[in-house]
């Protein structure tokens, strides 16, 4: 049976097997990142040890989780900073990946692969660990995750989280980093999802496709090819086709970030041309536009992506106008 861990040091006091102090190197750099108090540290690195014993790491997964949210940052350095720590986690993930094809994987078992890719999204988010974590080429582990066809919770948990870590490395927009998630196929692991996905799942995958998109070499990646365009755009059509008429606040969200990708795409010239044949009719409908009035940002988006459509491509773009707002309501 697995020790029980301590949920704070200013409740019950660390097993015997936790008491052992992290190595002067990891303290070292844990001070020289302050705002974590000296006992939530100490508490947070024998939950790091524990991490390492095979009898208390489940619990020691879900008590790190618990903890990520208030100490992310410190928690991220601790973390990477421990490449003993980092290998457990890797294999908390490899070993998950027979189960991925069958109904074998079940709501604990997910739950623990999940922490531990929460975890990991900690040290994906931090600017001094995000570049460390990309050049040990950390993201391919969590790809087999998301190649998941399992629409059960206990998949999906997974696929989300996953899709979570990737989320998290692009949305400082840093161009190396991008770079590297474009050379190895993040854009075809994100229309899996788009397609087998719950909402919120295609909605975190639309969201990494558009901060790829946002660099110049992830719209050229995404248009230079035609099969990549259509790809991309059969995706897109879809989700905005299978929306129901009556939106709930996540469906809204998956459709903005659905016009941001269309958007952009239109900057491109030969996507541009594209579009005029493939652009969902739903999106110039007076039903999908009053669903957006409130976001004037959204809606200048959905306005620019119709005037590059009708017009073809061109270098400037068009003022906010009348051409949409006419089909608003009130």
């Amino acid at each position: 049976m697995a020790a029980k861990l301590p949920e704070s040091l200013f409740g019950s006091e660390p097993t015997s097997s936790m008491k052992v102090r992290a190595s002067p190197s990891t303290s070292g750099t844990n001070n020289t990142h302050g705002g974590v108090h000296p006992s939530r540290q100490y508490y947070l690195e024998q939950l790091i040890v524990a991490l390492r014993n095979d009898h208390t790491r489940e619990e020691a997964l879900h008590l790190l989780y618990k903890s990520c949210g208030a100490h992310e940052d410190y928690l991220a350095l601790l973390l990477w900073h421990s490449f003993e720590t980092i290998f457990v986690l890797l294999k908390e993930i490899i070993e998950v990946y027979r189960l991925i094809s069958t109904p074998e994987l079940t709501e604990s078992v997910s739950m623990r692969v999940c922490n531990a890719l929460a975890l990991l999204k900690c040290v994906a988010t931090h600017p001094d660990t995000r570049m460390p974590f990309i050049k040990a080429r950390i993201p391919l582990y969590i790809y087999p995750l998301l190649n998941n066809t399992n629409k059960e919770s206990s998949h999906e948990r997974l696929r989300l989280i996953s899709l979570g870590v990737i989320g998290a490395l692009v949305k400082a927009g840093d161009a190396e980093v991008i770079t590297f998630l474009i050379e190895n196929q993040i854009i075809n692991h994100c229309i899996h999802c788009m397609e087998v996905g719950s909402v919120l799942s295609k909605t975190v995958a639309t969201y990494v496709v558009h901060k790829i998109l946002m660099q110049d070499e992830g719209l050229k990646y995404c248009c230079t090819f035609a099969h990549r365009f259509y790809a991309l755009g059969h995706a897109l059509a879809k989700m905005v086709e299978n929306l129901p008429e009556e939106l709930s606040e996540q469906q809204l969200q998956l459709l903005k970030h659905i016009i941001c990708c269309y958007q952009r795409l239109s900057e491109s010239p030969r996507a541009c041309d594209g579009l005029k044949f493939c652009l969902p009719t739903r999106l110039r409908d007076a039903t999908a536009i009053n669903l957006l009035r409130v976001d004037q940002t959204t809606i200048r988006s959905l306005e620019q992506l119709v005037y590059n459509v009708s017009i073809g491509h061109q270098s400037t773009t068009k003022p906010f106008g009348k051409s949409l707002m006419h089909l608003l309501k009130g």
